[in-house]
């Protein structure tokens, strides 16, 4: 809210929020990759080798890293979202601003 009461969206500091949301889902989608080729199971079963008694506790790493994964993918997910979600509130805001601005006689152009 401005000081006389009307509201104010500053449209590129939402496409900066929108931004910095997508640049952190690539970032943990670049991670999670990552995580996913030192965590996987080829990569489990190799450390752990094929002794039998290895055998329970490879499956609970196996488990746990697929857990983690899934986590990470959600969140990944949701990041992008919430990205996407703020550039279609910038369209949207930048839209009704100028559909107003014609409402009230401002050409496209900039000239009343």
């Amino acid at each position: 809210m401005t000081d006389d009461g009307a509201s104010y969206y500053d449209t590129s500091a939402g496409r900066s929020l929108a931004r910095t949301f997508e640049m952190h889902a690539y970032d943990l989608r670049a991670h999670l990759k990552k995580f996913e080729e030192e965590t996987g199971e080829e990569a489990i079963t190799d450390g752990f080798g094929v002794l039998t008694e290895s055998a329970e506790v490879t499956n609970a790493y196996i488990a746990y890293s697929a857990d983690v994964a899934s986590a990470m993918k959600v969140v990944h997910e949701h990041l992008d979202r919430i990205a996407d979600a703020l550039r279609k509130v910038n369209q949207n805001s930048e839209t009704t601003d100028e559909e107003l601005a014609v409402l009230f006689g401002k050409s496209t152009g900039g000239e009343q």
